[in-house]
């Protein structure tokens, strides 16, 4: 599912702003790589992001993509998003918000939540370092999946 031209075109705009910002050359591969994340929702894979990139520059190597997205993450332009699975997908949307992940078929979805937002740390996490972000997985089953188990059930 794609996202709608506005959000595209902020998450472009953030893009170019951060590479010059830190000085990080704005290249063709660069760009598409990251435009691949920020057009979709769906939370690819570093494979499903080489596909679709590869559709629009045939000659750009598997390496090149994998560089790039450690390179987005390191910059803070895309996240890491594990599934129960431990497979690694990447997020453009760097905005607060948390994930719901589907046990079946291993769907990553957006959704806010001002009151999870707000949760205290406690204490003990103070011991372990210095909190820099945070957010909720929550894990489940999506209306999806929940629907195709209901329907073979109705014909029983």
């Amino acid at each position: 599912m794609a996202t709608s031209e506005t959000p595209l075109m902020q998450r472009m705009a953030r893009f170019a702003e951060t590479c010059r910002r830190r000085g990080l050359k704005i290249t063709h591969q660069r760009t598409e790589v990251f435009r691949e994340l920020a057009a979709s929702n769906e939370h690819p894979d570093a494979e499903t992001v080489y596909q679709g990139v590869r559709r629009r520059i045939p000659s750009i190597s598997r390496d090149t993509v994998y560089r790039t997205l450690a390179t987005l993450e390191a910059e803070g332009l895309v996240r890491k998003a594990e599934t129960y699975t431990g497979s690694v997908r990447y997020d453009a949307n760097t905005k607060p918000h948390h994930h719901f992940v589907c046990v079946q078929c291993g769907q990553v979805q957006d959704f806010y939540s001002e009151a999870l937002n707000r949760l205290p740390m406690p204490r003990s996490v103070a011991a372990l370092g210095t909190v820099e972000s945070a957010h909720v997985q929550v894990r489940g089953i999506c209306a999806t999946c929940r629907g195709r188990k209901a329907g073979k059930g109705l014909g029983r």
